[in-house]
């Protein structure tokens, strides 16, 4: 039985994993956490870390950037694994997962769909043919409109794995409105459209001579990124301390 704790679990994405959690024999709910306790839940909901007394193996992380610092240093103070699903961390905040990984399993993902990271391969697959044969590379993002980075970690995953094909000798473009000139060779450009109720649309394009190429993911439910979280907690609980992506889950 692996016990865990939801951080974040008012949002959406905290009640798609309490859903599929109470449904799987394997997984305990202990509590969750979140700045306002809510509706009544079957596990205590306490509004702070301070108030929090139970026992727990993994946190998974549904929350926002600004809760992560306080999260992190949570779990290293408790010893919990920790299953991070926030996205649009800064570079100091990174930093302070990798030095927290050093004492803890950590689990970081932009995007914990399985479908996502088995995609993440066959974009490098793509990217090592395509590129060497003057192909251009873009990727294009769809998010509802309540999302609050842009471009999406997701996003940002792909152009790094586009990029890893090619020895990290493209650069990752995110804004052109600035600039009155043609594409430059190696550059993978990411776009963002926000709006409505879309839970998420992933288009990677290899754009050549006369042809191109779409690779794309389509989420319909948010249920596939609380089902990925859910695999990696139990696959976290007992790891050694590191940092873990979900290529140790598929």
């Amino acid at each position: 039985m692996t016990r865990i704790i939801i951080h974040g679990c008012n949002g959406a994405m905290g009640h798609a994993v309490e859903e599929l959690a109470a449904s799987d024999a394997q997984l305990e709910i202990a509590a969750g956490i979140d700045r306002e306790a809510g509706q009544a839940r079957p596990f205590p909901v306490y509004t702070s870390w301070d108030a929090c007394d139970k026992e727990a193996d993994v946190v998974v992380d549904f929350s926002t950037a600004a809760a992560v610092d306080g999260l992190l240093a949570e779990c290293v103070k408790r010893k919990l694994a920790l299953v991070l699903c926030t996205t649009g961390l800064s570079e100091e905040q990174l930093a302070h997962v990798k030095e927290a990984a050093g004492k803890i399993p950590i689990l970081r993902s932009g995007n914990m769909s399985l479908g996502i990271n088995l995609l993440l391969k066959l974009v490098k697959e793509a990217a090592a043919v395509l590129l060497s044969a003057d192909f251009d590379p873009e990727i294009v993002e769809t998010h509802h409109r309540r999302k609050l980075d842009a471009p999406s970690g997701t996003a940002l995953m792909l152009a790094e794995a586009v990029n890893a094909a090619a020895d990290n000798t493209y650069e990752i473009c995110l804004d052109r409105h600035a600039r009155r000139e043609s594409r430059p060779g190696k550059e993978i450009g990411v776009q963002s459209v926000r709006g409505g109720t879309i839970v998420g649309e992933h288009d990677v394009i290899f754009a050549g001579p006369d042809e191109k190429i779409e690779i794309r993911h389509t989420a319909y439910s948010r249920s596939i990124f609380a089902n990925g979280a859910l695999q990696a907690a139990k696959a976290l609980r007992d790891r050694e301390p590191g940092l873990y992506d979900m290529s140790s889950v598929i």
